[in-house]
């Protein structure tokens, strides 16, 4: 629909004119001028008759000679908009600005702030809205023909950027803190006025940033801030810790720097800058007078606009009505009283923006939770404490951050993010997650689960793991980086994980153990995951029965990319392909599929097929190996496997190498080996 400017509500000098010829309806809205900067509004409203994405186009004339912007509020979304200039006050061009929208009616609000150089005149807005229902059980949809998950960010590594200080890496050696960087690449802030810079390719008001600092001598770790700047002017410090870092000895590990053998170097911080820097913004973080650490490791920045806060949707309550409130009270129990409440007047609970602090489960049994965004709304844990626990019915979560205490793993003690039975058709969907035991812990007899666009980081174990009797369930979309041990794992523990898939998800850097793992179950895949920088006993993919746990029907591996995968098993001196096929605890005789899967820069071998036991069933198709630290296809299994269109080049020991008495049936399409 097409909303004349002059229809608007004007504010603080906007007024409605005709002066310039080739407006439309009865006027133009002017006005919007230096005596009237940080005052000049139009407010109107868009009906929505769907949430989802759409946009708003609006219809100015720019006579100045140069680009000018204004601030557009609409829906659920805020941003700088640039309006570039026109051959005159009586030409009129547009510009199209994405928006968020909520079901039902839309404030739309277009100022000249504080932050805008104004001097338009605005002619008309022209919304574009959701034509169809967004399931709000349904996470994005990946593209099947991608690799990884469709991010909502961009990463800018900090080692590709301009800087001052030292570049280290790139280095793989275990303890090292190159070996636990984002292409085991990062830069080292040490001297005043060291600094990583980055030209923003997209619009941003807000970042996450990736570091490491020095450990306190105590193990408990340390604050700093560290200074930031858009094109020169200064920005709010960033708030930096090291409390959540550094684990000692050995595992599970502790904090105590005693023990020895120091890493899991890095952790995350996230900031809002009040206003959207534009695309081509240099943004620089230094390390000033006043930034009190002796060294700041920078390894990536992401950058994003957040957009505002969702307010309250249809068909949910909201829970500063039932009680609960945020700050720095203890919610738990009030929280759980207004989920109940909810469920019994047949609606969702909304959670608006605001942190609140949790000290136990918050339990769901059939119900909706939701947030105003992961950037709004926080569950924040206590010591061990915190998280969402299933119990049983058809939940939502979706649209918030968790974000833990926890400083060491305690697998008795701590609690995951997210955990228990979710029923059938459960959505866990746009949810953050930090400092955690775990991220989710799905357990039987959940069915059809549907989880996808999690940010899971910097967990003491797990990012994913199903377990037991779980079936029919995805996870999907999801950035999981720096886990403590598996970062998505099937494991059929006492029963199959049965017909469930891990795809499109990018994974880096676990810090212990593997990007993908499926110990035994029937039926399952691992496909299109982008997954990099393994560290320690792990492979990028594994499919094992080191747990005990045997393989019914076929298992698929399908369409990854492990890029610098595979690593060093320290307790056992062995080396870790990229792939590993590992018959320990039992024979793998059903199917095992790996089809068109690409290894690049192994850190050994690409393929590894290994132990003890039997892999009675391997079919290997489309496999390209480039770049290896050991052979191309290592084995010492016994078995056997047909392998087409299997390609390896640029390995560093032979490009075969078997000795395990496994027999390998040679197809089409194969070279190099």
């Amino acid at each position: 629909s097409t909303l004349e400017a002059e229809s608007a509500t004007l504010s603080g000098g906007a007024v409605s004119q005709q002066e310039h010829a080739g407006y439309t309806g009865s006027g133009y809205v002017g006005g919007l001028t230096d005596a009237n900067k940080g005052r000049a509004s139009l407010t109107t409203s868009v009906q929505s008759a769907y949430d989802g994405a759409g946009s708003l186009t609006i219809r100015y004339a720019n006579g100045t000679g140069s680009s000018k912007t204004l601030t557009l509020t609409a829906g659920s979304s805020t941003a700088q908009v640039t309006l570039p200039a026109t051959s005159g006050w009586a030409s009129w061009s547009t510009v199209d600005v994405p928006v968020s929208y909520a079901k039902g009616a839309n404030t739309v609000k277009l100022a000249f702030t504080d932050n805008d150089s104004g001097n338009v005149n605005v002619d008309n807005l022209k919304a574009t809205t959701p034509t169809t229902p967004t399931d709000p059980g349904d996470p994005t949809d990946p593209d099947p023909s991608g690799v990884g998950a469709t991010l909502p960010f961009t990463t800018y590594e900090a080692e590709a950027g301009s800087f001052k200080g030292a570049a280290i890496g790139p280095d793989r050696t275990y303890l090292t803190v190159a070996s636990e960087a984002s292409g085991r690449q990062a830069v080292k802030l040490t001297q005043t006025g060291d600094y990583v810079e980055v030209k923003l390719t997209k619009p941003a008001n807000a970042i996450n940033l990736r570091y490491s600092l020095p450990d306190s001598g105590d193990g408990k770790g340390i604050d700093a801030p560290l200074s930031a700047y858009a094109d020169g002017k200064a920005l709010p410090d960033l708030h930096l810790t090291s409390r959540y870092a550094w684990v000692y000895g050995a595992y599970p590990y502790t904090n105590n720097p005693g023990e020895g053998q120091g890493h899991r170097f890095f952790d995350e911080t996230r900031a809002t800058f009040g206003q959207t820097l534009p695309a081509g913004t240099v943004l620089r973080l230094q390390k000033d007078t006043g930034d009190t650490a002796a060294s700041y490791t920078l390894d990536l920045i992401e950058a994003e606009e957040t957009g505002s806060a969702a307010a309250l949707p249809s068909g949910y309550v909201s829970a500063a009505d039932l009680g609960v409130t945020p700050g720095g009270q203890d919610v738990t129990a009030a929280l759980n009283n207004a989920l109940n409440t909810a469920k019994n007047q047949g609606k969702g609970l909304f959670l608006p923006a605001g942190t609140y602090k949790i000290s136990d489960h918050i339990n769901l049994s059939g119900v909706k939770l939701r947030g105003a965004g992961v950037w709004h709304t926080v569950l924040r844990g206590t010591g061990l404490k915190g998280g969402l626990f299933g119990q049983g019915g058809t939940s939502t979560i979706e649209n918030l951050m968790i974000d833990g205490e926890n400083t060491v793993r305690d697998d008795a003690g701590g609690q995951a993010a997210i955990e228990g039975d979710f029923g059938t058709g459960s959505v866990i969907k746009n949810v953050w997650i930090q400092h955690t035991k775990v991220g989710l812990w799905i357990s039987s007899p959940t069915t059809g689960l549907k989880a996808g666009d999690l940010r899971i980081r910097n967990t003491y174990a797990d990012g994913v793991n199903l377990h037991g009797a779980v079936k029919d369930t995805v996870v999907s979309n999801s950035s999981i980086r720096g886990t403590g041990d598996d970062a998505l794992a099937m494991w059929s523990d006492g029963a199959a994980v049965t017909n469930s898939a891990f795809r499109n998800n990018t994974v880096q850097l676990p810090s212990l153990a593997n990007g993908a793992a499926v110990y035994g179950g029937n039926g399952n895949s691992v496909e299109n995951n982008l997954i990099s920088d393994t560290v320690v006993a792990a492979a990028g993919i594994t499919v094992s029965t080191r747990f005990g746990e045997p393989f019914s029907g076929t298992t698929t591996v399908s369409g990854n990319l492990l890029r610098r995968t595979g690593s060093m098993e320290v307790n056992w001196n062995t080396k870790l392909g990229a792939l590993w096929v590992y018959a320990d605890q039992h024979d793998i005789t059903q199917p095992v599929v790996l089809q068109n899967n690409t290894v690049e820069d192994s850190t050994y071998s690409g393929l590894l097929i290994s132990w003890e036991k039997q892999v009675s069933d391997l079919r290997v198709d489309g496999l390209t190996i480039n770049r290896t630290g050991a052979n191309g296809i290592e084995g010492n299994a016994g078995g056997k496997g047909t392998f087409s269109n299997t390609k390896i080049t640029a390995t560093a020991e032979a490009p075969l190498n078997m000795t395990g008495g496994f027999t390998i049936q040679r197809g089409s399409g194969n070279s190099g080996w």
